[in-house]
């Protein structure tokens, strides 16, 4: 296959639009960002951080804690992907993980954690699935469209639809009536 084959720029476009149609039916950058935030979380307090010859240990007596923050964060943004009607659920649990991974996983994985849960955790909350596009009906062969003449109406106005009552016709001289 050369790089001007069409069929491959046709899949490749093809599951593009089904990702984006998938992402598009569920609170996805929410379980991203939820998901993003367990990693420093879960990381941070076992990592040993080289600074040139200094070696920094991060090490805490919380790590298990640290962890299991972590994982449950990991595992709520994945399921937010996959279970959108646990959008609120999910959003809270993500942001009381990130508020009680401040003491627990050394402020939270250095706020970067933390933050992400809260971001993420408030975009779950907020999320609300879209509306299905409404059936248009169909279009019928009418007469009533198009050469038909309008009907007059009894008093002569040319503006069968006003509705605002500041039409001369009504007697009201371009004045808003107050009933």
């Amino acid at each position: 296959m050369s790089a001007e084959t069409p069929a491959a720029r046709g899949q490749f476009h093809i599951w593009r639009l089904r990702f984006r149609a998938w992402r598009g039916g569920r609170p996805f950058w929410a379980g991203l960002f939820i998901l993003i935030a367990g990693f420093p979380i879960a990381y941070l307090p076992y990592a040993n951080l080289q600074i040139g010859h200094l070696t920094l240990a991060m090490a805490t007596t919380a790590g298990a804690g640290s962890l299991i923050i972590g994982v449950l964060l990991g595992v709520l943004g994945i399921s937010l992907w996959y279970q959108k009607h646990i959008r609120t659920f999910a959003g809270v649990a993500a942001i009381l993980l990130g508020l009680v991974s401040l003491p627990v996983s050394n402020f939270g994985g250095f706020f970067v954690g933390f933050l992400l849960a809260l971001v993420g955790g408030g975009m779950a909350v907020a999320w609300a699935p879209g509306e299905e596009p409404a059936a248009r009906p169909a279009e019928t062969d009418r007469t009533d469209k198009g050469d038909a003449p309008e009907a007059a109406l009894a008093n002569g106005a040319s503006e069968p639809n006003d509705l605002s009552g500041t039409s001369p016709t009504n007697g009201a001289n371009g004045r808003h009536s107050a009933g």
